[in-house]
């Protein structure tokens, strides 16, 4: 799609049903280096980041992102950070949505999400069992 229009703006989810949403990345800027390309993710950690900065995304955002916070990025000029979110998710509630992710991701499997997690099953049953953070 981006070979027939190349996008002046482009939101890439880090992980794409059928691949890697930074081979996208380095699709998109080949085509077009002056794409304003963001990086969206529920998997937020220090190398996925590193990685889609260096394919050419100009900001990475963990999941839920709010639709302000794109924007700013996406119209941010040259090296220009758009400024920190006013309300940003506690490290609780980002720690709750990514182990949710997991857990959705592993059909709901409680031994198979603890063991991807590297935590006890019992452990994360009562986080399970709690309310998301605020």
């Amino acid at each position: 799609m981006a070979r027939e229009a190349a996008p002046a703006f482009a939101v890439v989810d880090l992980r794409l049903e059928d691949g890697d949403g930074i081979e996208v990345v380095n699709a998109i800027r080949d085509i077009r280096e002056d794409c304003s390309v963001i990086m969206l993710t529920g998997y937020g950690n220090i190398a996925t980041a590193v990685a889609a900065v260096k394919a050419g995304a100009i900001d990475y955002l963990s999941k839920p992102a709010d639709a302000d916070d794109v924007e700013k990025a996406l119209l941010a000029r040259g090296g220009e950070r758009p400024e920190p979110p006013e309300n940003p998710m506690s490290a609780d509630r980002v720690r709750w949505e990514h182990i949710q992710r997991v857990y959705e991701l592993c059909d709901h499997n409680v031994s198979e999400t603890a063991r991807r997690l590297g935590m006890h099953r019992r452990t994360l049953q009562r986080i399970l069992a709690k309310r998301a953070p605020k």
